[in-house]
């Protein structure tokens, strides 16, 4: 006779108690080990994880507060990862020549599965990774953590944001519409501004005088291969010299031995394991960005014109919005637009953790004691953001001014 209870214990019970432990076997099969429950587990998780070991093992409790950094490097890692991901899908469709990329496009658009969510994705990525590198730049000259031990990793902060604008620029043709098409002759010729290499580098850029063939083969190179590769390992050198210059920034380094202010209390400056807390405050920026870009991508196409038509110009021919403030300058004075401004304003941001190391107002929002920094600091922004503001919604056909309310169909 069958024992009923018997086949249950062996099979029945002993599946669902097997299903029961499958999670945490799996865990411990990934993570080698079973859940961190004790200080001294979590702190190993960190350091015998593949990935979390460029945390440090233990962070301020400050650290994780929204307004202390807004989580804008993590946001500026995340969407270098998202454009990544969404750049690979994209080139299993596209082709880097001027008779078949426009078309691709379109294919994108209209018959590849996820091809138009995917491509909106990719673009306001691209938009929101210029936006976000610099306000963590803005971040971190605001609460003076730029300067000593810190300045170095300022410099790669600052490389990185050149990165950030050449991974967008060299994008931008790809579409091969009249948008792009004439957006890189404009950016290119504001290159050409410089003296000496500026010529030589706009002929490398293109391959030759005009925008064609060979200008969009080797601006789809830079974009896929080699400027993704150089930032890759600026980002990695970058987040590694966070750890190992102290961490973030936080009011205790302005210490005074011997006293102690309430901004810099034990109770402020006390510290939690990297994990849980850090690790889960990370996916749930992480599950945020994606959801609102994904909301956007689906909400807001991303811009294509017609195809690509060298015989008839854009009337205004703009460039790239991140550079319109240069292309407002060189209205005035073709120098000051494309070799003064910029030139002074790269020597001012690698010079200044060098020139302003006083140990004074790290890890503090708008310190007192910077106010003629943050001022000049400030005016460069204010006047960084009018011009781009100028030359996106003032300048109209001819690049005379106009308002925005009139007829005219408004900025490209």
């Amino acid at each position: 006779m069958i024992d009923l209870k018997s086949l249950y214990d062996r099979y029945v019970r002993a599946g669902l108690l097997g299903a029961r432990e499958l999670p945490s076997r799996f865990y411990r099969s990934v993570f080698r080990g079973a859940y961190p429950a004790t200080v001294r587990q979590q702190l190993a998780a960190v350091v015998n994880n593949l990935v979390l070991h460029v945390h440090p093992t233990r962070v301020y409790t400050r650290s994780l507060k929204p307004q202390t950094t807004f989580g804008l490097g993590l946001i500026c890692l995340y969407l270098f990862i998202i454009e990544w991901i969404t750049g690979i899908y994209l080139m299993f469709y596209y082709e880097p020549s001027t008779g078949a990329a426009y078309g691709r496009i379109l294919d994108l658009n209209y018959t590849i599965m996820f091809g138009r969510v995917m491509r909106n994705l990719h673009r306001w990525a691209a938009e929101a990774m210029v936006v976000a590198v610099a306000l963590h730049m803005c971040r971190v000259f605001y609460t003076g953590a730029y300067k000593p031990p810190r300045e170095f990793n300022w410099v790669l902060g600052v490389i990185l944001l050149v990165m950030t604008l050449a991974l967008s620029f060299t994008g931008y043709l790809l579409p091969w519409d009249q948008l792009s098409f004439w957006a890189v002759t404009v950016g290119t010729g504001i290159v050409s501004y410089a003296p000496v290499l500026g010529p030589k580098l706009r002929f490398v850029l293109l391959g030759g005088d005009t925008v064609g063939s060979d200008a969009l083969l080797r601006f789809y190179t830079l974009h896929v291969i080699a400027v993704p590769a150089i930032a890759a390992l600026f980002i990695n050198y970058h987040i590694w010299r966070v750890i190992k210059d102290g961490g973030l920034a936080h009011p205790a380094e302005n210490r005074v031995p011997g006293e102690e202010s309430a901004a810099q209390s034990p109770r402020t400056d006390s510290v939690v394991t990297t994990f849980p807390q850090v690790v889960y405050m990370e996916l749930l920026v992480f599950l945020v960005l994606t959801a609102g870009l994904m909301a956007a991508s689906l909400l807001f196409n991303a811009p294509l014109e017609e195809e690509a038509n060298p015989l008839t110009p854009s009337n205004p021919s703009k460039a790239p919005w991140y550079f319109l403030g240069l292309q407002e300058l060189v209205g005035y004075s073709a120098f000051w637009g494309g070799v003064g401004a910029p030139t002074i304003l790269m020597v001012y941001l690698f010079g200044l953790p060098y020139v302003d190391r006083k140990p004074i107002g790290v890890g503090i929002w708008f310190s007192r004691e910077r106010i003629v920094t943050m001022t000049i600091w400030t005016l460069i922004l204010i006047g960084i953001i009018v011009t781009t503001a100028l030359g996106v919604y003032f300048r109209g056909p001819n690049w005379n001014f106009y308002w925005p309310w009139e007829n005219w169909p408004g900025p490209h």
